[in-house]
C-alpha cells in the first residue's frame, strides 16, 4: 500500500517527459532478467498516458525508447529473444543482432541493440562515406548523421547497477542527460524509473552551451 502511495505521488509530480529514453544494460544483466524490458516498455506507455491525460494535450510524451545490451558474444543473447520478442505486443520493436534487423508491432518506437558499438557505428559511416567518394570538404555533421544505424537523440540515458557507460550512441547521446543507477538491472523497480524521470525535469538542459 506504502510502495503504491509512493508510486502514485511520483506520478504526480512528473510533468515533463523526455522524448527518447536509453537503457545501457550489461549483457549479465539482461540475461538475469530479460522480461524487464517489457516491463519498462510497458512503464513508458504507462506513464505517457498519465502525463498526457493530466495535462495540457499538446503536453509531449516519451515517442521512443532505446535498449542497448552490452555484450561481445552477441549469440549469448539468443536465450532473451523470446522476451524481448514480446515488446512486439505493446510497442513497434526494432531488434538489432549483429547484422539482422527485425521490425514488430506497433505504437511506440522501441530499439533494442544487442553488442552494438558506437566506434563501429561511426567507422561504418565514414568507410561509406569514402566508398560513395565524397569529397572530404563536403563532410560535415548533418552529412555524418545521414549516415548513422540509429537516428535519434537520446534525452536521457540510464544506466543500471554502475556508473560506467558504453561508447553506444557516443554522437547521439553527446547532450543527453545522464542518470546512473545503484539498483541493478534485476530489481530496477518503476519507482527507481519515475525517480529519474522526475529528477529529469528539474534540470536546466545547455545542449553543450
Amino acid at each position: 500500500m506504502i510502495y503504491w502511495l509512493y508510486e502514485h505521488m511520483l506520478k504526480r509530480q512528473i510533468t515533463v517527459l523526455p522524448g527518447h529514453v536509453c537503457f545501457m544494460i550489461s549483457g549479465r544483466d539482461m540475461a538475469d532478467a530479460p522480461e524487464n524490458l517489457y516491463r519498462a516498455t510497458a512503464w513508458c506507455n504507462e506513464i505517457s498516458a498519465y502525463v498526457a491525460k493530466h495535462n495540457a494535450p499538446a503536453t509531449p510524451v516519451i515517442r521512443g525508447l532505446t535498449y542497448h545490451i552490452a555484450t561481445p558474444s552477441p549469440d549469448d543473447m539468443k536465450k532473451c529473444l523470446s522476451e524481448i520478442r514480446k515488446i512486439g505486443s505493446i510497442a513497434r520493436l526494432n531488434l538489432h543482432v549483429g547484422d539482422k534487423e527485425e521490425v514488430t508491432g506497433e505504437g511506440m518506437d522501441v530499439v533494442v541493440a544487442i553488442g552494438k558499438s558506437g566506434r563501429e557505428e561511426i567507422t561504418s559511416c565514414i568507410r561509406r562515406m569514402a566508398q560513395a567518394h565524397i569529397p572530404p570538404e563536403d563532410v560535415d555533421e548533418k552529412l555524418l548523421e545521414s549516415y548513422l544505424t540509429f537516428k535519434y537523440t537520446p534525452d536521457v540515458v540510464i544506466k543500471s547497477g554502475g556508473d560506467h557507460l558504453t561508447d553506444f550512441l557516443i554522437w547521439q547521446s553527446v547532450y543527453s542527460e545522464l542518470f546512473f543507477s545503484d539498483v541493478n538491472w534485476k530489481y530496477f523497480r518503476k519507482v527507481d524509473f519515475l525517480r529519474i524521470l522526475r529528477d529529469y525535469q528539474s534540470r536546466i538542459r545547455r545542449f553543450g552551451k
